[in-house]
């Protein structure tokens, strides 16, 4: 399996990223954020937002599991680590074909609703501003975008 791996020595390189990534995304495009505690999920998908046009602060949606951001394209962002051992769906499939772009924090407590076409991304924490970032694309599309992208 195709991975591509990269390090951030800052935040702020890590928001410029996915800002970056951003760019390369179409409607129904759906990422996973793997990572500990303060690996830096949410700071990506801020960068994200930024790079989707999104105006509003971002942050995490630990208690409402989701939380929707108009942009140039939606973007949902999913904290789904309250739904483990629970096979309850919430509607994946609206979010994962819709309009927008899906953010999956916590991916493996709902590994049976995520689409095979995806991009999983694990972020670690190296020291308290570096940050491992492994892209793991699954279709070929996104194959093409971490080889635009990091290539």
């Amino acid at each position: 399996m195709l991975h591509y791996e990269m390090i951030s020595h800052t935040t702020e390189e890590t928001l410029k990223l996915a800002e970056r990534l951003a760019i390369f995304l179409r409607p129904g495009d759906v990422l996973t954020l793997q990572g500990d505690l303060g690996a830096g999920k949410t700071t990506f998908t801020k960068g994200l937002g930024t790079g989707l046009g999104v105006k509003r602060t971002i942050n995490s949606p630990t208690f409402t599991i989701v939380k929707e951001y108009n942009g140039e394209l939606p973007l949902y962002h999913m904290d789904v680590y309250r739904l483990e051992e629970s096979d309850e769906d919430i509607g994946f499939d609206e979010y994962f074909a819709g309009d927008g772009i899906t953010v999956v924090e916590w991916p493996q407590f709902i590994e049976t609703f995520l689409p095979d076409n995806r991009l999983d991304i694990y972020l670690s924490r190296i020291s308290d501003q570096e940050r491992k970032i492994d892209f793991h694309p699954k279709g070929a599309s996104f194959e093409r975008i971490c080889e635009e992208l990091l290539g």
